[in-house]
């Protein structure tokens, strides 16, 4: 996960990479691609005039305190009923707004990050997407560094100084 994008094997998602039914959405060369049920499709990326993320969990004080809380609470209750806490949670909802000449869509994605972003993150995250919207050259850029470094990276999450070093080296 690097800002408010899950990059595994060399696709880009925006928030959690989804699995199933589940709604997502993938940055694809051709365009935005609208997963799960009740929203797919693809959107061309010369006809995507804006692409936006509202609902952004901000990674806050009281959220990690939540999370850790609710980690207790959850390992309690499999300690004195295996099975019975957590196993129903699901991740916090963002919304992907998509502009085309036709009007807008909105898409669902799960968040990836826990316990929320950080400003941050978020910002360069709105930024890059941004930029994604400036033209196919752009596009192809910005979307084979991202693969390219998702191809390559073994492991978990990088720590949120790289997370945001990646993210401004992929605005450049």
């Amino acid at each position: 996960m690097v800002g408010l994008f899950w990059i595994a094997e060399g696709d880009v998602y925006v928030g959690a990479k989804p699995s199933g039914l589940a709604p997502g959405v993938r940055l694809s060369p051709e365009g935005v691609v609208a997963l799960g049920e009740g929203q797919s499709g693809l959107h061309p990326w010369k006809d995507v005039r804006g692409l936006t993320v509202t609902d952004v969990p901000v990674k806050t004080l009281r959220r990690r305190v939540g999370a850790v809380t609710d980690r207790a609470v959850t390992t309690a209750l499999n300690f004195v009923e295996p099975g019975s806490g957590g196993a129903d949670d699901a991740p916090a909802l963002m919304t992907v707004r998509v502009e085309t000449a036709d009007g807008d869509q909105e898409l669902a994605v799960h968040t990836a990050a826990a316990i929320g972003y950080s400003r941050a993150e978020t910002d360069l995250s709105r930024a890059l997407l941004t930029r994604l919207t400036e033209g196919a050259a752009t596009v192809s850029g910005i979307l084979a560094a991202m693969s390219g470094w998702g191809r390559t990276r073994e492991g978990g999450s990088p720590r949120a100084a790289e997370r945001e070093a990646l993210l401004r080296k992929w605005l450049d």
